[in-house]
């Protein structure tokens, strides 16, 4: 999966692997060349997430807190409705709530499963940067270090310099270091973040990591260089394949907020594809579930034991009174049910 010059030397491959990747790989494209025929694109998105204890750490008759995932309102993100649910949600955080959930507080039942299905419309827009467009005056928001992992230390300071030079303009900054992440840091599966002292660096220093990982590096090297920069992630949902992702938001005036998906865009690289590798600077597909815009902030209400991923949350958080799970003890499901264009 990571490594396409591996993948072609396989003796006995799995054939319905290689077709659903082959099968992805063309909806993204497709999506690319939708979005640059039209200019944009709009889909209304259904989905069902669940979570449930492993059998064997299940207590029943416990008081259980449990928290799941939806969309928060974006840009790209409006008419968030939740269908149904189970049990009944005690509370809905916010829209602009930084890590979005619905939270569950109850009495745990026998083979209990919580589940909210919701839906949602996602729009976005084809953007081709150009540097001589950009504005003289640009903004300073989202620009700070944020400790323990957006910090501007020695060694990213740099990498920053040496992959800037004298260059000023924004958007050939911000590409120069999307070409490095995206061409450099080879994609990798990681252990939990939290065991990490500072993702970028950590990614900087070793040239690997996951969506993640490549997003916070791409994020501290634009605030190191006064392009405003933050997180966002929640699903990648297909009729293929849905799971956990991650990717970076950067701003240039006039353009305003634009995206960049290095895994994304490594993964294009690094198979040839530099129509597909090109798009992701700037631009994004339509296969997503926006439910966190920053990492490390507190659920509403707040968790009381260690979460699963204190970094962010894209499957689900379950804890007692007196302990929380791990992500080896429960079972989550997340389940594209419709994903419908529609006019915008």
């Amino acid at each position: 999966k990571t490594r396409p010059d591996y993948a072609k030397r396989v003796i006995a491959e799995n054939p319905e692997d290689e077709k659903q990747n082959n099968l992805n790989q063309n909806l993204l494209n497709d999506n690319i060349h939708y979005m640059k025929e039209h200019g944009g694109r709009t889909v209304h998105t259904r989905i069902r997430s669940t979570i449930k204890t492993k059998k064997e750490f299940e207590e029943v008759g416990r008081k259980v807190r449990v928290h799941l995932p939806i969309p928060k309102v974006y840009e790209q993100v409006s008419n968030v409705e939740v269908h149904a649910s189970n049990p009944e949600i005690t509370y809905v955080a916010p829209f602009d709530a930084p890590q979005r959930t619905v939270y569950f507080e109850t009495e745990l039942k026998e083979n209990q499963e919580f589940m909210v299905d919701y839906s949602f419309d996602y729009h976005v827009d084809y953007v081709k940067l150009d540097p001589a467009k950009v504005s003289e005056e640009q903004p300073d928001f989202c620009l700070e270090e944020q400790a323990p992992h957006i910090v501007f230390t020695p060694y990213l300071r740099e990498l920053r310099d040496e992959l800037a030079g004298d260059e000023t303009n924004p958007v050939i900054l911000a590409r120069r270091f999307y070409d490095f992440v995206t061409t450099k840091v080879m994609y990798s599966f990681m252990r939990e973040y939290f065991t990490i002292e500072c993702i970028p660096e950590y990614c900087a220093i070793n040239l690997k990591g996951d969506c993640g990982v490549q997003a916070l590096l791409f994020i501290t090297l634009c605030r190191m260089s006064g392009i405003p920069a933050r997180w966002q992630s929640g699903l990648y949902v297909t009729k293929y394949y849905t799971g956990c992702h991650d990717w970076a938001q950067f701003y240039i005036a006039p353009y305003g907020w634009v995206f960049a998906d290095p895994s994304f865009g490594g993964s294009a690289w690094r198979e040839g594809d530099k129509e597909r590798w090109n798009y992701y600077f700037g631009n994004l597909d339509i296969f997503r579930m926006p439910a966190n815009s920053e990492i490390q902030k507190e659920f509403m209400p707040e968790k009381k034991w260690l979460r699963i991923d204190p970094i962010d949350n894209q499957r689900g958080e379950f804890e007692y009174e007196d302990h929380g799970l791990r992500f080896s003890q429960v079972e989550v499901s997340q389940e594209l049910i419709s994903m419908e264009d529609i006019e915008k």
